[in-house]
């Protein structure tokens, strides 16, 4: 594509938005380059889903072990190394930050590793040099917020969470959104005592409401302690090393006190008011449904955006903007129906309408549920039940939504999510015949 610019491209941020902006726009012909300060991949690869999720692997093998009796298996003075799992998680993140490297060489798209800043509507300062560029793309993504009562500079992020020398023994984790709930339950595992303290009185806010009470019953049986409607005041670290949170109710004393209070877009000392480009309250990019931001040649994709924080619909934004802007096929990002996930002990995931919404929307619901135990937990000698629930629309017996916690929820709700992506009626589901013994036939059973 020729130019008079540097770059057709300049993508600012190598996490999963930008780096498949820039991979596709290069597929398309366009000389791209990208930006990034830390290291590339992004929150998802270096310290978010995929470390986490590794980390949730490692903390299921508690419960694993301890069931493994049952089935006959004796595994003598089992014990948990910390340094171990977590080096080879890091090193699991290294490897998958390089095979980001390789693909974007791939495609011939100039890597710079340093801090990139908007000097104009066409221009990008790095480091000492200024380049131009047809187009920009913001795809900084967000990083976690941090609050600013006294002594909370003695808290830890999830960013810092992957990397702690040793586990401490009490932790305090202020939050209730799923960042919370998802290292609440691996630290628990792992032996640490963990106290979840939340300024609201409700646990993912966003998610079906039985579904999160079910949650909250099981957490609190496996030893999770939650502290309600209890914001903290102030944080005091004591001369023993151990912190004392201050909170309405009384203080508790912990040893780490970790932030999952939210994420907030990257936007700060990027030099967008250079170029016209508002940003909204939350510090977000605004952008139009093709992804442009107020300023025609600058386009923003991603968490910065502050649409939905999801990886995948990063992704998506990244593929829409590159395909629009250099493959002349205009793309617009659907984002109804998009199932989400909460990797928790056990996890949890839904898609569509939530039973609540569903009632508010749409007045005449049924509502189907499967409460059980699954049987591996029966035999475990468990009490620990799954539900599994479908919202179909009383008019048109149409699936509007569905939810669902037990062992591998996810993964089953990944392939539900399409029959109800897809409008499917419920009868379709009463159609096809159980795979037998699985707990995801309860989804075909439902009375």
């Amino acid at each position: 594509m020729a130019s008079q610019s540097d770059f057709n491209l300049f993508v600012i941020g190598a996490g999963s938005g930008g780096v498949r902006a820039a991979r596709v726009a290069a597929a398309h012909g366009a000389k791209v380059a990208i930006a990034e300060e830390y290291r590339l991949g992004g929150t998802c690869v270096i310290r978010g889903c995929v470390p986490k999720k590794l980390l949730v692997y490692g903390a299921h093998f508690a419960e694993d072990l301890e069931d493994a009796r049952r089935f006959g298996w004796h595994v003598k003075d089992a014990k948990f190394d910390w340094p171990t799992l977590r080096d080879n998680v890091l090193s699991e993140v290294t490897r998958l930050s390089g095979l980001y490297t390789q693909t974007l060489e791939n495609h011939k798209v100039k890597i710079l590793l340093e801090r990139a800043v908007v000097t104009g509507p066409n221009s990008v300062r790095v480091g000492e040099r200024e380049y131009t560029a047809d187009v920009i793309l913001i795809a900084t993504g967000a990083r976690p917020h941090v609050p600013t009562s006294p002594g909370c500079e003695h808290g830890i992020t999830s960013n810092e969470a992957f990397h702690l020398e040793q586990l401490p023994k009490r932790m305090l984790i202020a939050g209730g959104g799923y960042i919370a709930n998802e290292f609440a339950g691996v630290f628990n595992e792992f032996g640490v005592k963990v106290t979840l303290v939340n300024r609201s009185d409700a646990i993912l806010r966003g998610y079906d409401a039985q579904i999160r009470d079910r949650l909250l019953q099981i957490s609190m049986i496996k030893g999770i302690q939650f502290l309600f409607n209890s914001p903290i005041e102030k944080i005091v670290k004591e001369d023993s090393g151990a912190l004392t949170v201050h909170m309405p109710g009384g203080p508790v004393e912990c040893d780490a006190v970790m932030f999952a209070t939210g994420r907030v877009p990257n936007t700060r000392g990027l030099g967008l008011e250079t170029a016209g480009v508002e940003i909204d309250e939350a510090g977000a990019v605004r952008v139009d449904d093709e992804s442009r931001s107020t300023c025609p040649s600058i386009y923003a994709v991603g968490d910065v955006t502050n649409r939905v924080q999801l990886t995948p619909v990063a992704i998506r934004e990244g593929q829409a903007f590159a395909d629009t802007v250099f493959g002349k096929k205009p793309t617009k990002v659907d984002y109804n129906c998009i199932p989400a996930a909460v990797f928790s002990h056990p996890p949890l995931a839904g898609v569509g309408l939530t039973e609540g919404e569903a009632r508010n929307q749409l007045g005449a619901v049924k509502v189907y549920t499967a409460d059980f135990r699954p049987m591996k937990n029966v035999l475990a000698g468990r009490n620990e039940r799954a539900l599994y629930k479908v919202i179909v629309d009383a008019a048109t017996e149409k699936i509007v939504g569905a939810h669902m916690i037990g062992p591998d929820a996810p993964e089953i709700l990944q392939v539900l999510a399409i029959a109800v992506k897809a409008g499917l009626g419920k009868s379709q589901l009463d159609e096809v015949v159980a795979v037998h013994p699985t707990m995801a036939e309860e989804l075909v059973l439902l009375k």
